[in-house]
């Protein structure tokens, strides 16, 4: 074989290597491009699979509340038919286990639970976002869009009544921190988990309170709590969590459930608030979730008024008298960056730090900000939903108007003499005075003066 030959058999070998591996990438392009992940709520048949994804999670074992979520799973799975039905109207249950999973090709990817914060449903909480650890993200990567975006994106356009988001992710989940700021998310607030031991716990309930103005917790006083949880925190943190009187207020339906669910998980709830006659108004409140049969640790959640610091030693010893008929267990409670006296006085009593968290948002300018750039927004075009979108109801006046111009302009078209009618119009008499003014007046002498 010639040298020639030999040159175009490898010229025409190369060319057809090429043109298989082109069409091998329109291949594996097609195919991804109808393999698109489907995201809709969630069904029975995906529950295992989302406890798969949980257990294999690496990161959920720092969760304080993965223990709180796997007997939530198993609550789903006994009583599944009965929450899907309860799903359907508004009721305490309607948002019990919300759910929205990715799914490709018949295999669950990750999935999103979110959950309403107030009673007005403004403010919506994500639970937590877990997405399958094997298949890649793109998070980092500008311009793309993993599974994470795409399940957050599913709910800021699904869920149309929430005006904020809210959610709280440990500070040592670099990924999850970037997934959450890749789709607005800013901090709010750095919060701060402490755990009180059993041994603790017994020198604070050997000191006396001292609380003569310690009152039970009812409906009646939800409006003193509301002042008291408007004050004890910023402005800005305010604004999110946007609560009311009514999200202070129990029905006697959630006070039903709440007994039912005490006596399912065997835990016990006490509560109260100290009342501050001369001002009268709370200036602080506690509220304490006992477990009965230590398979987990006391939770307390306190609120103080800024200017009643004094009140936190009063208030955990107050806890620690209540615990003591339980078997020992310690007490978990949080903290905020903005309550320093809070924290100053847990370091104190020995308190160690079991969780560093952080506080995000996303308001509603950020769906502004993506669908058109603030920049763009001109004056004028805001403006334009001013304009009166149809003609104005006609009123009496208006319809004087009409038949007055008629009469008026048929009298100036006439041309009739002043003489003959014997009316002056204004303009004449005007005329009339401005010449008697101009002509020049003679005197008797004969001169014009």
């Amino acid at each position: 074989m010639r040298v020639g030959d030999q040159l175009l058999l490898g010229c025409s070998i190369s060319l057809s290597a090429v043109d298989l591996m082109v069409s091998v990438l329109k291949m594996t392009s097609s195919v991804s491009k109808k393999t698109k992940i489907a995201i809709r709520p969630v069904q029975y048949r995906d529950l295992e699979a989302i406890e798969a994804l949980f257990s294999q999670d690496s990161e959920s074992d720092r969760h304080s509340c993965s223990v709180t979520f796997g007997r939530q799973l198993q609550q789903v799975r006994r009583w599944y038919g009965l929450l899907k039905f309860l799903s359907l109207f508004p009721n305490p249950f309607q948002h019990y286990f919300c759910v929205y999973v990715a799914e490709e090709i018949q295999q669950l990817r990750g999935w999103i639970q979110v959950s309403p914060f107030n009673s007005t449903r403004s403010t919506w909480r994500v639970e937590r976002v877990l997405v399958d650890a094997d298949y890649p993200q793109p998070e980092l990567v500008p311009g793309t869009r993993g599974i994470g975006s795409q399940l957050l994106r599913y709910c800021f356009e699904t869920i149309w009544e929430a005006r904020t988001w809210l959610l709280e992710v440990n500070i040592h989940e670099k990924t999850t921190l970037a997934l959450y700021r890749q789709n607005g998310f800013q901090p709010l607030a750095q919060m701060t988990y402490w755990e009180i031991e059993p041994e603790s716990l017994q020198q604070l309930a050997q000191h006396e309170p001292d609380l003569p103005n310690l009152l039970p917790v009812s409906n009646a006083d939800a409006h003193l709590l509301y002042q008291l949880d408007t004050v004890s925190m910023p402005p800005l943190l305010r604004q999110v969590f946007d609560r009311h009187t009514q999200d202070f207020k129990t029905s006697f339906l959630s006070a039903l459930i709440a007994k039912l669910r005490q006596w399912f998980s065997h835990t016990q709830v006490a509560s109260g608030y100290v009342f501050e006659p001369q001002r009268k108004a709370a200036i602080g409140y506690f509220k304490l979730e006992m477990c009965c049969d230590r398979s987990q640790p006391h939770k307390a959640k306190l609120s103080v008024h800024p200017a009643y610091t004094w009140l936190y030693p009063k208030l955990l010893a107050q806890m620690a008298q209540i615990v003591q008929g339980l078997p020992p267990q310690s007490l978990q409670l949080a903290s905020a960056d903005y309550q320093p006296e809070r924290e100053e006085y847990l370091e104190q009593l020995g308190a160690s730090q079991i969780e560093h968290t952080l506080l995000m948002s996303r308001s509603v300018w950020h769906k502004l900000r993506e669908t058109k750039p603030l920049e763009g927004i001109q004056l004028s075009e805001m403006l334009q939903g001013l304009q009166p979108a149809r003609t104005p109801i006609p009123s009496r006046m208006s319809w004087l108007k009409s038949l007055w111009q008629p009469l008026t302009k048929t009298a100036e078209h006439k041309d009739i003499p002043s003489s003959q009618s014997g009316l002056t119009s204004p303009s004449h008499r005007s005329k009339d005075k401005i010449t008697s003014v101009e002509s020049p007046k003679t005197s008797r002498n004969g001169h014009q003066v």
